[in-house]
């Protein structure tokens, strides 16, 4: 099985009904698929890889291999159910920064992540109107339904995933489906790791190579297409061998966000994203489908949030 790619180039000549037609088959039977010609510039992906790495060796590396997390799988038994071998920070860009909590950071990665997450966002809104187009919505409905009073919600989840001593024992990050609507992941291009989960088999996704970059849909979409584009299980394999890098990009709703499907869907009707989360924080390593019932059931208790 060989996970979709979508040539974006192609949406501009004869093969545009083709390609929006893989498009779909992609979001609706997948829920991930690969992009190239995607107007991202392949210097600057590469500008990010360079400085997340550079600031993982000089700053994150040694503190990793001395942590809990290091020290829980060292005297561990058997296998570790609750526990993530990975080294990560999270970055908020919009509606607003917390670039500066992470003072040790580069200037040049700043520079660098600040562009790059300009064009990305570019990149999320093409692809949210391409989605709207296929399911016969106007073509901002997603960026208007993401969109709290400050806009749709982006940041960044900058992760390392090391070398293990005991990949039996751990994964780099547990099954699961993510929260959000569009994620747009930048991944190393020699370490694999990545598996989701197509018609109940686990599929490896191979490291990112010729500028692509991997998308999959969340929790966010499946809800908001009727169910057509699901949120699919997916995680990462600890390696012996190799430092995996992975640069993923949420397009989500804000937090203020009411998400609503369409009125006969058996989902819950309409809920802050906000109220998600809070959900979605212990219960992510879990199914959704419970996830989605609690809403509903918060919902009928009565909703106060502001339509």
């Amino acid at each position: 099985m060989e996970i979709p790619m979508i040539d974006l180039s192609e949406l501009d000549g004869k093969n545009r009904s083709k390609t929006m037609a893989l498009l779909h088959h992609a979001c609706e039977k997948w829920g991930c698929f690969k992009i190239k010609n995607h107007g991202v510039d392949p210097e600057l992906m590469e500008k990010v890889k360079h400085f997340v790495n550079t600031h993982y060796e000089e700053n994150l590396k040694a503190s990793f291999y001395e942590s809990e997390t290091a020290k829980c799988l060292e005297n561990a038994n058997g296998a570790t159910s609750d526990l993530d071998w990975e080294c990560t920070f999270f970055i908020w860009h919009r509606p607003k920064s917390n670039i500066e909590d992470f003072p040790n950071l580069s200037n040049d990665l700043r520079k660098t992540m600040d562009e790059y997450i300009a064009q990305l966002v570019k990149l999320a809104e093409k692809l949210s109107e391409l989605m709207c187009e296929n399911l016969g919505l106007d073509e901002d409905h997603i960026k208007r339904a993401f969109s709290g009073k400050d806009g749709p919600s982006v940041g960044t989840k900058v992760a390392k995933y090391p070398e293990c001593p005991y990949p039996e024992k751990v994964r780099g990050l547990r099954e699961h489906t993510d929260a959000g609507g569009i994620i747009l992941l930048l991944q190393d291009d020699q370490v694999p790791g990545l598996e989701f989960l197509h018609d109940d088999q686990w599929v490896p996704i191979p490291p990112s190579t010729n500028d692509t970059i991997f998308v999959n849909t969340g929790d966010q979409l499946e809800v908001l297409s009727n169910g057509r584009y699901k949120s699919v299980w997916h995680r990462v394999m600890a390696v012996e061998s190799g430092s995996r890098l992975s640069v993923a990009t949420f397009y989500n709703p804000a937090g203020d966000a009411v998400i609503s499907p369409a009125p006969k869907l058996l989902y819950p009707e309409k809920y802050t994203f906000g109220e998600y989360l809070k959900l979605y924080a212990t219960t992510k390593f879990q199914e959704k489908e419970p996830r989605f019932e609690s809403m509903k059931s918060v919902m009928s208790n009565g909703y106060n949030g502001v339509v």
